[in-house]
């Protein structure tokens, strides 16, 4: 993965989301215009639809990796080869099938 920092959420309410595969956190917005730092594949950016497909918002506690390689964290929540950024501790969903061979 690249290693130009991940948007860091503009606020802490309730639009915020976590990426299903790797559980980056940004704002619904933020997906919507940039996707997904570590999974450009998905093409958040391009597809909107893909937003609400591939983040939830129900996931618990966040997490902010500056420096992923040195973190023992990152590599405890298995998101040390991740761009920098912030991270969720945990989601409550799972990837949708059709998304998981992409």
């Amino acid at each position: 993965m690249g290693s130009a920092p991940a948007q860091i959420p503009t606020s802490f309410g309730h639009e915020l989301r976590a990426c299903l595969r790797c559980r980056l956190v940004k704002t619904y917005d933020q997906f919507r215009e940039s996707g997904c730092e570590n999974c450009p594949f998905f093409k958040m950016d391009e597809d909107h639809e893909r937003v609400v497909d591939c983040t939830t918002a129900n996931f618990n506690g966040i997490i902010s990796v500056m420096d992923p390689t040195r973190s023992w964290a990152a590599r405890w929540l298995r998101i040390g080869r991740f761009v920098p950024g912030c991270y969720t501790l945990a989601v409550s969903e799972a990837l949708p099938e059709d998304l998981q061979v992409l």
